[in-house]
């Protein structure tokens, strides 16, 4: 028999608390472990007549995934969904489209990532791994965030889109301003103080990219904007708009969940240093496994939202058109019915079907695998240098509800 799912208000306002978010990692944990137990998802309450469903579970929250038509990303997947002049004035993210919007999109930006262009990228990825760790070396730094994990990423996105190196630096603080506060609770002085800070980033750098998509339509060069601009794909390319919303996307999101997996990697390589060890060993056999592990560990992308659009059976209970569902990644990565002893830091953990690249359907991660090739590449060099470099305490995290964001790490040489 299927029944509606029951409102466990008294448990699910935890998740709604901007407190839960500060607190220690291992308190969440306990909390997603305490309601994946329960025999339905529990009910957030958002505020008056809002909330959502909480789906915890590692197969909940793969069916919701796989099923687009019923669980839609419109109007948007973050929390708070965006505002409806917000979508007007930026464009909707291909994350916030569904059906045949999004499918054509999503076309066309697969159609410029092509065999030639990830070739090039692969080959960049180590050479820019290489020069980080090399400067590393030579200048000494303290601090693991800027020093290397948000180079990396950075470096290589711009390359491949064919940024001018004139505007890196500028785009590099667009990001950390458009970013900063995604799913941080602020104090009202701070919102009344700079309400708009992060838009007006976003909105420089979608402007900044919309100008060398003007330059690249009639100077095309050998990189991903002009193949996105360029395009024909059923007669369609790239707008401005659309371009500076996929590039909005592929910096926030490309850039921040990489340095954050690899900040948080090189603290799970110190807090596990036999798992370190192992790798060490032979890098070439448990590289993939450690980096994949280092993602579902850490889950660097928390939850996002869908909406509701069809009456849907899920776990033996019934959601209804309208619902708001959650998925949360991290949870589900943490699931005792898919990984045994999940807390643990296993880079041999095998099979390891994490959904840190989200549950599948349509909007799995274009760029899983990159993100992949650039962490393997960075640790490899990290870690077969003649000097050992660790975690020196641990992450400064920002206490999103969002993303697994660091703010900083400090790091140490365990070798002159």
């Amino acid at each position: 028999m299927t029944v509606p799912a029951q409102r466990h208000e008294s448990t699910g306002a935890e998740l709604a608390d901007p407190g839960f978010w500060q607190a220690p990692p291992a308190h969440r944990l306990a909390v997603f472990a305490r309601l994946r137990a329960l025999d339905a998802p529990v009910y957030v309450p958002e505020g008056r007549d809002r909330g959502h469903w909480a789906l915890v579970r590692h197969a909940d929250v793969q069916e919701a995934s796989r099923l687009p038509k019923v669980f839609a990303s419109a109007p948007g997947v973050t929390t708070p969904e965006p505002a409806r002049w917000v979508r007007a004035l930026f464009g909707d993210s291909m994350v916030n489209l569904d059906g045949a919007d999004h499918a054509q999109l999503r076309k066309i930006v697969q159609r410029a990532f092509t065999p030639r262009l990830l070739a090039a990228a692969e080959q960049d990825i180590h050479t820019v791994a290489a020069r980080i760790v090399d400067d590393v070396l030579a200048e000494r730094p303290e601090e693991f965030v800027s020093a290397v994990a948000s180079r990396l990423p950075l470096e290589v996105i711009c390359n491949m889109m064919g940024i001018p190196e004139r505007y890196r630096a500028e785009i590099a603080d667009r990001v950390n301003h458009a970013s900063e506060n995604i799913g941080v609770e602020r104090g009202l002085a701070s919102r009344l103080r700079m309400p708009g800070r992060g838009l007006r980033a976003l909105a420089r750098m979608q402007r900044m990219v919309a100008g060398i998509g003007r330059e690249r339509r009639k100077n095309p060069t050998d990189d991903l904007i002009s193949a996105l601009v360029c395009a024909n794909v059923d007669g369609q390319a790239l707008g401005a708009r659309q371009l500076g919303a996929f590039f909005s996307l592929l910096m926030v999101a490309g850039v921040e969940t990489t340095r954050n997996a690899i900040t948080h990697g090189l603290t799970l390589l110190t807090e596990f240093p036999e798992q370190r060890d192992l790798l060490l060993s032979d890098f070439e056999k448990y590289g993939e496994g450690a980096v994949d592990e280092m993602i579902r560990h850490s889950t660097p992308i928390i939850q996002f939202r869908r909406t509701v659009t069809a009456e849907h059976t899920l776990g033996g209970h019934l959601l209804r058109p309208g619902d708001k569902v959650v998925l949360y990644y991290a949870s589900a990565n943490r699931d005792e019915a898919v990984f045994p002893d999940p807390d643990t830091f296993d880079i041999t953990r095998s099979p390891n079907p994490h959904l840190g690249f989200g549950g599948g359907g349509p909007h799995f991660c274009l760029g899983a695998h990159l993100a992949r090739v650039e962490m393997k590449a960075l640790f490899h060099e990290l870690l077969t240098r003649p000097v050992g470099l660790r975690a020196a305490g641990l992450p400064d995290l920002a206490g999103s509800n969002f993303d697994n964001r660091v703010r900083s790490l400090k790091f140490a040489f365990e070798r002159p």
